[in-house]
């Protein structure tokens, strides 16, 4: 799997392939099906597979100020990406020079100039260039003055609703991992480096990994079953609390995970912590035995739920 930059000639090998053209954040079932459909496309007629997508997100530099709402790094998409069969990902960095091409100059200057394409496949709603002036129409239209296949994949939907990134959204602050995990066909899941903290929880005897939410989506700030992978494969069930600690002073925004039977240093190390399951809000205890009684209990709980979920 190939990272490509988006703004570049693409390597011979890659030319003429077919590009999944789309932001994909979360990668769920309907980002999944134009995906699978553009590399269904490519094995058909022995081309390269390839998933285009943009970073930042548009919508950060539109409104920079705007609250974190990322779903999945570039790493992960990736990841995710080769998972679903593509041998690449270009990667359209969304700046001012990006945002102020026409639609006509985006399919000339980075679609057959950049990566030099000979089919398209997209969600049927799917715009792109100044203002939005381009649609899938304007691009089937595009594709035929240029000489390449432009497709378009209908929405998906399930239990009747549309699958969306803002309904992923939606399901992870309200607490309901499981309802999200059915859309994105995978538990949702942050990444990052685990960092130096207070140490506090190895006082009390939960020994913590502090994780930095960064640019990812706040879910419903509480007490979670957690899955840990690490960056060597390894596969660690524990509890996590997720936000500001109230219990202790000052507080602070962190992920962090408590793994069960797990004694090793994660300091410097990249760990995916998937939210399996919401056990409850955060709350603020009187006292430290108070609050060791209930973590207990959390543990056990998250024991429970982990073992039955395989």
């Amino acid at each position: 799997m190939q990272r490509l930059d988006g703004g570049a000639a693409i390597p011979g090998a890659l030319a003429g392939g077919v590009v999944a053209l789309g932001n994909f954040d979360g990668f769920h079932l309907g980002h999944q099906a134009v995906v699978g459909r553009a590399v269904a496309r490519a094995r058909a007629e022995g081309r390269p597979a390839l998933v285009a997508t943009f970073d930042p997100h548009p919508v950060r530099h539109f409104r920079p100020d705007a609250a974190p709402f990322r779903l999945t790094t570039l790493d992960q998409r990736e990841r995710l990406f080769a998972e679903a069969g593509a041998d690449a990902m270009a990667v359209f960095r969304f700046d001012g020079a990006l945002a102020a091409l026409t639609a006509e100059q985006f399919v000339t200057e980075r679609l057959i100039g950049c990566l030099r394409v000979a089919g398209v496949v997209t969600g049927e709603d799917f715009t792109f260039g100044n203002a939005k002036g381009g649609n899938t129409r304007v691009l089937a239209a595009a594709g035929a003055a240029h000489g390449f296949a432009a497709e378009t994949v209908g929405p998906v939907a399930l239990d009747g609703v549309g699958v969306s990134s803002s309904r992923i959204r939606d399901l992870l602050r309200q607490g309901d991992m499981r309802g999200a995990a059915r859309l994105l066909t995978r538990p949702f899941a942050i990444e990052g480096v685990v960092r130096h903290g207070d140490k506090l929880g190895r006082t009390i005897g939960y020994p913590t990994a502090n994780v930095d939410m960064g640019k990812y989506l706040r879910p419903a700030y509480g007490i979670y079953a957690v899955r840990g992978r690490l960056d060597d494969g390894t596969i660690l069930d524990g509890a996590a609390n997720l936000g500001v600690r109230p219990t202790f002073e000052p507080p602070k925004e962190l992920l962090e995970p408590y793994f069960f039977d797990f004694s090793g240093d994660l300091y410097g190390r990249c760990v995916e912590v998937e939210l399996i399951e919401f056990l409850r809000p955060e709350a603020k205890f009187d006292t430290l035995d108070a609050l060791q009684a209930q973590m207990a209990a959390d543990c056990a709980r998250a024991r429970e739920i982990l073992s039955a979920a395989g």
